[in-house]
Order: structure tokens, then sequence, then C-alpha cells
């Protein structure tokens, strides 16, 4: 049994690596006379075209390990439903496929989930925050440091976040019905 979950563990961790870079011999001496020799950044002033240098010498992902339909972000996968539900409807919906209800831990991301809100024409979307006995968390349990309120109404009548696709987030009966943003880490085991 241990050699099981060994051997489970092992090609979780294959299948979350990322995969290297191949040239040939010719391209990557070519590659490298072309590349300048790496000093340390404090002792030398950087040249403008350093940050182009290091874009060009980045490899391009092939692949996305998110399923199909779903959008990559900030190594997670996000999902926009088009079925309205209410809350506890909408996170059963994402557990149904692995995931749950997103959270928000930066304006970056909150910003990639208003994109895809807008994309798909929707001002109002529900997101993963709730709050409980006077505590706003997240129910896939990231931390609640990253706040964007817009409006903020009694939490105990209102317990449920919603995402504006033009302003921050708002709270709202869980019992409202609205479309929503799942959200998973496609490297969990």
């Amino acid at each position: 049994m241990k050699t099981i979950v060994l051997l489970s563990l092992l090609l979780c961790a294959a299948a979350a690596a990322p995969a290297e870079e191949k040239l040939k011999a010719p391209e990557l001496e070519e590659k490298m006379k072309n590349q300048e020799k790496p000093v340390p950044k404090d002792s030398v002033p950087v040249p403008i075209n350093a940050q182009m240098l290091e874009q060009e010498a980045a490899p391009e992902v092939a692949f996305s390990f998110c399923p199909n339909g779903w959008f990559s972000h900030d190594r997670l996968c996000f999902l926009f439903v088009h079925t309205s539900m209410n809350w506890f409807q909408a996170e059963e919906h994402c557990n149904s496929l692995g995931g749950n209800l997103a959270s928000v831990t930066s304006s970056r991301q909150y910003g990639f989930l208003q994109s895809i809100a807008q994309t798909a024409g929707q001002s109002v979307v529900w997101l993963g925050g709730f709050n409980l006995q006077g505590q706003w968390m997240w129910i896939d349990r990231e931390g609640f440091y990253y706040t964007n309120w817009y409006s903020l109404s009694s939490a105990s009548s209102n317990p449920c976040i919603t995402l504006r696709s033009t302003t921050g987030w708002c709270n709202a009966q869980c019992t409202t019905s609205y479309r929503f943003i799942c959200a998973k880490n496609p490297f969990k085991c």
C-alpha cells in the first residue's frame, strides 16, 4: 500500500513539473551568441533591451493543464458557468467539477475574473466568499487578505459575495440566482 501511495505522489509531482525547452545544437549555439553575459542587476546599469532579451529567451507554453473550456491564470483553472443558481447550488456545481466557487487573492486576479464576466456579458456573478459569525472567508480556505468592496451591506442578511464586472465586489443574499465562476487547481492530487 505504501508503494502505491508513493508512486501516486511521484506521478503527481512529475505531471506538475514544467517541461524543459529542447533545442538542437545549432539553435542552442545561435541563441547563446545572441545573448549577453549574465551580470548581477545591482552591480551595473541594465541595458534598455534587457527585458526584451529575457522574453525572447523564455520558452513558449505549448499546452495548458486546464480542461477544455477552462481559462488558465496564476496556476489555477477558471470556468464561467452560464446557468444561474443560488450560491449554495453554485458551490455544489463547482464541487462536482473538482473545484470551488472562485476566491480572489489579488487585484490582478480580480481583474482577470472581471474580464471573464464581461466577456460573458454579465455584470454580477457569484464568488466563493461568505460571512460566517462576523468573519469574511473564502470557501476554498484561501486567506481573506485582499479586499475590493464596492459596497458592503449587512453581513447577517447578505452573507455571500458577488463580483461586479465594472467595480469591486458586493455582498448579497445567498438565495439569489446568478451565474458564477468556478476555480480549481489542476495540480492537486
